[in-house]
This record gives C-alpha cells, structure tokens and sequence, in this order.
C-alpha cells in the first residue's frame, strides 16, 4: 500500500513538475508584458498539471475512466480561462488607475513644493522693497515732494502686483483642486480675440510691439466660460508681449477647422528653448533666462503661474493648448471643440 501510495505521488510529480517550471518560465516573461496573460497562465498551470500527472499515473493508458477525467478538466478550463481574461484584464486596468493616480498625487506634490518655494521668493520681494519704501516714508527720510510722489507710485505698483500674484494662486488652487466652476453658453471666438486685443493695446504700444488680430467673417462659436476663456487670451498675449522686442509683433488669430475651432497666438521674440517647452504650462516655472518674464516699461514681471492658469482653464474646456517654436518667435494655439459638437462639461 505504501510503495503504491510512493509511486503514484511519484509519477505525479513527474508529470506535473515539467508543467510547472514551464508555466514558471512563461509567468516570468509575461509578467513584464501582460497582466492578463499572466492570470490565464495561472489558470492553466494546475490545470494542465493536473492533467500531465493523471496520465503520467495511468502510465499512458487512456481508459474510460481518464477520458471522463479529461473532459471534466477541459470544462474547467474552458469556463475558468474566460474569467481569467476578464479578470485580467479588469485588475490591468485598476492597476493602470491606481498608476495614474498615485503619478498625479507625485505631480500634485511636486506643483506644492514648487508653489511654496515661489511664495517664498516672488512674494518677498515685493514686500521687501514695499516695508523699505513705506519705512523711507514714515521715518521721513524721503521728504522730496517728487521723491514722495514716486514711492508712493512704486508702492502702489507692488501692491497691484502683489494682489495679481494671490489672485492667481487662488486661481491655480480651484484648477487644481477640482473646484473650479465654469459657467458655459454660446461664445464667439473672435469677439473675445477683439477685446483682448483692445485691453493690451496700451500696453504694447508702451513697449513698441504692434498687436494685430485676424480672423473670419463668420461666427467661430464654442460653449465656454467667456470670462475663463478671456483670462486664457489674456495671459498668452500679455506673455508675448512682454518677451517680444521693441519693433516686434504680437499676431493674434482665430479660425476653425475638423470641428474645432482654434486661437492662436504669434510673437516675433526669442523663443522657448526646446529644454523647457515640455515644461512651459508647469506652475512657476519660467525657463531660461531669454524667456523669462522681466520689468520694463512699467509692465510687472507677473506670477509665473500665467500660463499653468491659461493650460487649466483650457483643459477645463476640454480642450487642448500648444506651444511651439516658429521660424521667429513661437506660437501658443488653443484648440477647443465648436459649440454644435460639445458634450457640457460634468463639473
């Protein structure tokens, strides 16, 4: 009884073994590929193991009774391998998920960390030169009229510049929380490219950069948060202006196309060096110094968090924002879906 008992596990074993250390191997290289390949190769392994050992045991002899044996086993695989498949592929796909998420809550940590390091530089400046300034006043030690009149100015200037700085964070913190509310109805592309073009005016003639606009004669209708969507033009013309060079130009575009309609925005200045354009829409990040935001002509160098603003509100939409370079200068395009073909955004 127990020699018999020793070789019929013997003979399992036997049968079985090769299975396994195939299946091991198979495991092995799918594991890399394909979740789902290997839940079915899971599957199989016993199954098949078991089926290598029950014919190792009955010594190659297909009797009746291992016929019997055979189809229940084939039943087995032919309902437990769909299911492995399905199975697979749905823990593929909540292992994707739970990927993505944890790669946003690395990003969301890395925009944090990023946003206070740049609370703790841009918001210090200012108010460091508006405590010296306000301090020369009270102590009295600019008592000039003029000199008065011009700190005074400068203060003023720092303080707007300041209120723009925490109007924009509160902006980045509702686009990256999911807060952010958009109220959506029938917009006119080019109207809003004509008044933005009309509130920058001053500006750009200030710096000597002319500021065109073209666009059709026919409606270009999108349904849009019309004041989100003026705060996107917004800051890409103000960013072209303010990095193109006296004598250049600011071309401002509008049109459709594939059911899309689109906006765009040219400059003639340095560029974006090819390093940083994958980083351009990031919170605060500025690039190089030939695209980073300067003082001049009375323009403030802004928050570095105008175009992270502009790329949410688009994304917000929906839609999609670019940039690239040109021959000369680079160009911003906006791309949201025509009004007749949208889906109201779940907010």
């Amino acid at each position: 009884m127990d020699e018999s008992l020793a070789q019929l596990i013997g003979y399992t074993a036997a049968g079985s073994l090769p299975v396994v250390l195939i299946g091991a191997v198979l495991l092995r290289l799918a594991g890399r590929r394909s979740l789902t390949t290997s839940m079915v190769v899971l599957v199989l392994i016993p199954i098949l193991s078991a089926l290598t050992g029950m014919i190792a045991v009955s010594g190659l002899m297909f009797t009746a009774e291992l016929h019997r044996m055979l189809v229940v086993l084939a039943v087995v695989a032919v309902v437990t391998v769909p299911a492995a498949v399905l199975l697979g592929r749905a823990q593929a796909r909540r292992t994707v998920w739970e990927k993505q998420i944890r790669e946003q809550e690395r990003a969301a940590e890395r925009t944090r960390r990023e946003l206070v390091a740049w609370v703790s530089h841009d918001l210090r400046t200012p108010l460091a030169g508006i405590r010296a300034m306000s301090e020369a006043l009270s102590d009295g030690v600019v008592t000039d009229g003029a000199d008065v009149s011009r700190y005074a100015t400068q203060i003023g200037r720092e303080v707007t510049r300041l209120s723009g700085m925490v109007d924009d964070l509160f902006e980045m913190s509702k686009i990256n929380s999911g807060s952010l509310r958009l109220e959506l109805g029938p917009v006119d592309l080019r109207e809003l490219v004509d008044e933005v073009l009309a509130a920058n005016r001053s500006t750009a003639e200030r710096l000597a950069v002319a500021l065109h606009a073209r666009h059709p004669d026919t409606d270009i209708t999108v349904a849009a948060d019309d004041r989100a969507l003026v705060r996107v033009l917004t800051n890409l013309v103000s960013n072209a202006i303010a990095h193109t060079p006296p004598g250049g130009l600011v071309s401002v575009s509008a049109g459709s196309d594939d059911g899309h309609a689109w906006a765009r925005v040219d400059d003639t200045g340095p560029g974006i060096a090819e390093h940083d354009l994958p980083r351009i829409f990031d919170v605060a990040y500025r690039g190089t110094s030939a695209r980073s935001p300067v003082a001049a002509g009375g323009v403030p160098p802004g928050s570095g968090m105008g175009l992270a603003i502009a790329a949410g509100l688009v994304h917000a939409h929906r839609g999609d924002i670019t940039a690239e370079n040109r021959e000369q200068g680079c160009r911003f395009e906006v791309r949201l879906p025509l009004a007749r073909q949208r889906v109201d955004v779940p907010m």
